[in-house]
């Protein structure tokens, strides 16, 4: 435990997507490890228990307060449910991390009319349905704050299409509810993580591939989970009390660069003669 009073002494959270796929550690688990070990109770919420499990084991090893929870956070009744459950495991709720995300195939000419509803409504629905279920216990508390994982995709061209327009719509999603909900003492914000190495994208990636994402950032160096996840703890804390609307891009720098610039740098980093 830091030898500093915690950021978050008192304070109970929900984090949805709190597993992760496959070994390793991902934005939902690091940042519910952050979380408990800054005085928070935890509920970890995943569509896979056995996921929300292997972190909670995590949390529990460090001597943090958890537990599970088995939720779908497209569906509402299951939203309910959470918000419901973590009332009466721990009396409130003060914070919600909307975590839950997947990708897609195609552009405009291919993608699948399926799969699009499909990532809308995991991406962009679930935040409004689990934000929906949990506001009203926040205004009890007198407040809270909700922060959304939205992405670098929605903030410049991105393939797939459907992903880039559903992280696209959590960032206007995040700015309509700071605005809703500010005086209900409610701060709602957004983190843009860049290219972070995470065992979701770990099977897709070729060392290559791994080695020009780094290349290609003002920094220079890669991300990890744990990363976002003090960006969360950040965002959630009394530090930001005057922080909301924000989208927080949490990107070694990447958004702010232009194609001829990460090339430059791609260049430089490899050995190659400037251009």
């Amino acid at each position: 435990m830091p030898d500093r009073p915690p950021r978050l002494d008192g304070k109970v959270a929900i984090i949805t997507g709190a597993g992760t796929v496959g070994p390793g550690v991902g934005n939902g688990k690091a940042t519910a490890v952050l979380f408990a070990r800054e005085g928070a109770k935890v509920l970890l919420v995943d569509i896979v228990l056995e996921a929300a499990e292997e972190t909670l084991k995590m949390v529990l090893e460090e001597g943090g307060e958890a537990s599970t929870f088995q939720a779908d956070v497209s569906n509402a009744k299951e939203c309910d449910a959470m918000v419901k459950a973590c009332v009466d495991r721990y009396g409130r709720v003060d914070i919600l991390v909307n975590n839950v995300g997947i990708s897609s195939k195609g552009d405009a000419l291919t993608l699948d009319e399926a799969e699009w509803d499909k990532v809308m409504d995991v991406n962009v629905k679930s935040v409004v349905l689990a934000s929906r279920a949990a506001i009203p216990e926040m205004i009890k508390v007198g407040g809270g704050a909700i922060t959304n994982l939205s992405s670098i995709a929605g903030r410049r061209a991105h393939s797939p299409l459907a992903y880039s327009v559903s992280k696209t719509a959590v960032i206007g999603l995040t700015q309509t509810m700071a605005s809703d909900h500010g005086r209900d003492g409610i701060r709602v914000n957004c983190i843009a993580p860049g290219q972070v190495f995470t065992p979701r994208i770990e099977a897709r990636m070729t060392e290559g591939l791994r080695g020009m994402r780094v290349e290609t950032s003002p920094l220079g160096t890669e991300g990890t989970a744990w990363d976002i996840a003090w960006a969360n703890v950040y965002l959630a804390s009394e530090e930001a009390r005057w922080v909301t609307g924000v989208m927080l891009p949490v990107d070694a720098g990447l958004a702010v660069t232009t194609p001829a610039t990460q090339n430059r740098q791609r260049s430089e980093a490899l050995g190659e003669k400037k251009i």
